[in-house]
């Protein structure tokens, strides 16, 4: 609760997660390092650089989640309470985010006033996709955690709206209700299985959509083929 209260963006990037394609974003997470307390007489930052990926969104349900692995276990009961309440085909969408940290420095200085330095610096790049946060020396990782929750939470509106308007919720009944995103992304891997391409890869999504029995006769000519 320390590390979120004391946690604030300085600066936020210029743009918000792309609909169709991968955002890379660099962080830049200024603390007042633990050691702080020992040395008073020198202000010093500790700027922590690194870059966050965020895949491109993806349109899920509920059944397809619980067939999806890493999550915890509170987050299961969600998704089935999900199931029932909305179910088991209601659309919505997954981020998924991966963390590459780059390296840390030393800096002269406050940690606020170094934090708006590289914001203005920044600014002065005209470097839209950067985002500058003061964090908790040992807790600096939530931070982190704490921007993507939030930039998630702005992006998302615009991004299920761009979704809607191309149609990628639309329920299939032809495949027992399935949202047209993942008939889409079945054709495009029987395509590819057509053309040599992996099958496994096929399977498991027919699987993690439980459509495998609407398909079942078109995967299994598969091999069948010469």
């Amino acid at each position: 609760m320390r590390a979120v209260e004391q946690t604030w963006v300085v600066r936020y990037p210029k743009q918000t997660l792309a609909t169709f394609g991968t955002t890379n974003i660099a962080y830049y997470v200024v603390t007042e390092p633990i050691y702080s307390e020992l040395t008073p007489q020198a202000a010093e930052g500790v700027v922590r650089k690194g870059r966050v990926i965020a895949e491109k969104p993806t349109i899920v349900t509920p059944t397809y989640a619980m067939n999806l692995e890493g999550f915890s276990s509170e987050a299961y009961e969600y998704i089935q309470h999900a199931a029932i309440s909305y179910g088991p085909n209601h659309p919505g969408i997954l981020y998924r985010y991966e963390n590459k940290a780059e390296n840390f420095e030393i800096v002269s200085g406050e940690a606020s006033e170094i934090a708006h330095n590289i914001s203005d610096d920044l600014d002065q790049k005209k470097d839209n996709m950067s985002v500058v946060m003061v964090g908790v020396d040992e807790w600096w990782d939530v931070a982190l955690l704490k921007f993507i929750y939030e930039f998630t939470s702005s992006s998302a509106k615009r991004n299920i709206g761009e979704m809607s308007a191309r149609g990628m919720f639309d329920p299939q009944a032809s495949v027992g209700g399935a949202p047209r995103a993942a008939v889409d992304d079945i054709e495009r891997l029987f395509r590819a299985a057509e053309r040599g391409g992996d099958r496994e890869r096929l399977k498991q999504e027919l699987d993690r959509w439980d459509l495998f029995d609407h398909y079942q006769d078109r995967f299994l000519a598969l091999f069948r083929r010469p």
